[in-house]
């Protein structure tokens, strides 16, 4: 039933090449990207927020696809009368290709120029957006959703770079928060814009919804955006391309997440599943040797030489996953556990993400003044706490306690993702900004995926030892105690292991600490 759903999915860091063979050190590109990105007569021309809203426009549809889609699971797999198993073919497939190709679109942003990339991006967007409307088979809309997930990709690798490296660094925190918002402002408005429209429409409506903002972030793209000013260097340094490296990335990636995700429901001591785990060390493997040694390395791992950015790293990878499955079981619990619709589902999702959309203002904000430290410790603390109550959530437990618990833990996420984000950039000059982009990004995906694959085999691993496998819209009208017992025990153990990867993150963020000139990565 419940057998492997996940999301989204380590990023590289790039050392550019300058004419033919011939290198440029970090200092002569940050210079270089210092001045492409400072405007005329400084920031008095507010550029920065022309250029924030230009971008954030599509960061916010990529944000409203994720939360629509999650809301939409149980519908899709009514209409094409598919089991949970199979409908999340929808989601896993977004995740395989997010995570696979982040890296080297990473590299090929910064070789292509910026505004160019995030316009194809988006067109991709719109083309897969387009497609999934009009699928009439799970097949087709799994398609749509893979050309979907390519532009969102290219989005996410270059969005991000963008709006800070076009913020001045005393704003740092204040540009990161905004960034933070905007991702809660999708994700409030998914789960309310989604719920009306699939009950009114069908969930096929929800897919023109994620056009309007794209569209509109194509237009203004082609107006504001100026590649001298947003920090792109292209032009001034011409760069080898780590095509082994992307393919030593991709493959591993592509392989742990299906091995951990398990889609095709194989034994956890089987061949296939024990395979995939030696065969994904071994790329991963690979592709330390290789990055260590090729000149112009799609990943710098020489970065995590610096203990704050190292232990920042794991602080968000460990919180991604340990929090961001309960993005993707609450819609399930609420819809197919406790019965609600759409509508309703949507406005109880939609109190997260306002917690998350005002602690991540804050925090953004304040973490300039005060530090990262309070905000990031504070943040994954509370994290931890949310995560224990809600494993002890049943069928009939108040909505009030959920929605208060949902709204505290929306606020928690959005309290130390910000500040963790100003953490990993102290470490790094300006000039690296674009590598920081995808490699944010792609540990946010990585951990989420693997979280989210992790609670659906744990739920789903307790349901089929009890023999309790059903449709996922028969889940809350199921009148056999063994199937509500065996949920409920896989939800409670989820929860529980969960709650361990975030105390981990915990540990991480108090040993981050303020980065030292000296400790030089």
């Amino acid at each position: 039933m419940l057998c492997s759903l996940l999301k989204v999915g380590l990023g590289r860091s790039i050392i550019f090449a300058a004419q033919t063979h011939q290198y440029v050190n970090r200092d002569q590109l940050t210079q270089l990207t210092t001045e492409s990105s400072t405007p005329p007569g400084g920031m008095t021309d507010n550029y920065h927020w022309k250029v924030f809203w230009t971008v954030g426009i599509a960061l916010f549809a990529m944000v409203l696809d994720f939360s629509i889609v999650f809301l939409a699971l149980s519908s899709i797999a009514d209409e094409f009368e598919v089991t949970l198993r199979a409908v999340t073919w929808v989601a896993i497939s977004t995740s395989l290709v997010t995570s696979a190709i982040m890296l080297p679109l990473g590299r090929v942003a910064d070789i292509m120029g910026r505004k160019k990339f995030h316009i194809v991006g988006m067109f991709f967007f719109v083309a897969g957006a387009l497609l999934a409307f009009s699928s009439q088979n799970l097949e087709m809309l799994i398609v749509a959703r893979v050309v979907m997930a390519i532009g969102a990709s290219m989005g996410q690798a270059v969005v991000f770079a963008i709006i800070v490296g076009t913020f001045p660094d005393k704003e740092r925190g204040k540009a990161l928060g905004m960034i933070t918002t905007m991702v809660a402002i999708g994700a409030a408005a998914g789960p309310i814009v989604a719920g009306p429209i699939i009950q009114a429409f069908e969930w096929r409506a929800v897919f023109l919804v994620t056009m309007i903002p794209t569209t509109v972030g194509i237009i203004a793209a082609f107006i504001v955006l100026d590649d001298g000013r947003i920090g792109s260097v292209v032009g001034r340094v011409r760069e080898k391309y780590d095509l082994l490296g992307a393919i030593f990335s991709a493959a591993a990636l592509t392989l742990i997440i299906l091995t951990i995700s398990n889609p095709f429901a194989f034994d956890w001591i089987s061949f296939q599943i024990i395979g995939g785990f030696v065969i994904s060390i071994t790329l991963f493997v690979l592709l330390v040797w290789w990055e260590l040694r090729v000149e112009s390395p799609m990943l710098n791992l020489h970065f995590f030489q610096n203990s704050t950015f190292a232990w920042s790293t794991s602080t968000r990878f460990l919180g991604f996953l340990g929090g961001s499955a309960m993005f993707f079981l609450m819609p399930i619990f609420v819809q197919s556990f406790m019965g609600y619709d759409q509508r309703s589902a949507g406005m109880i999702m939609f109190v997260g993400a306002v917690g998350m959309g005002i602690s991540s203002q804050l925090s953004g904000r304040y973490s300039d003044k005060y530090g990262f430290r309070v905000f990031t410790i504070t943040g994954v603390g509370l994290l931890l706490v949310m995560n224990l109550l809600m494993s002890f959530f049943l069928n009939d437990t108040p909505l009030w306690i959920i929605m208060l618990i949902l709204f505290v833990n929306g606020a928690a996420m959005g309290m130390w993702m910000a500040p963790n984000m100003s953490a990993t950039l102290s470490t790094v000059g300006r000039a690296d900004y674009g590598s920081m982009s995808a490699f944010l990004n792609l540990v946010r995906n990585v951990g989420s995926v693997i979280g989210q694959a992790l609670a659906t085999a744990i739920i789903a691993g307790v349901m089929l030892s009890r023999g309790a496998e059903v449709q996922l819209n028969e889940l809350a009208d199921s009148t056999d105690l063994n199937v509500t017992d065996a949920f409920i025990s896989g939800w409670r153990l989820t929860f529980w292991v969960l709650s361990g990867f975030v105390g981990l993150a915990l540990f991480a963020s108090i040993k981050t600490r303020v980065y030292k000139s000296e400790d030089n990565n």
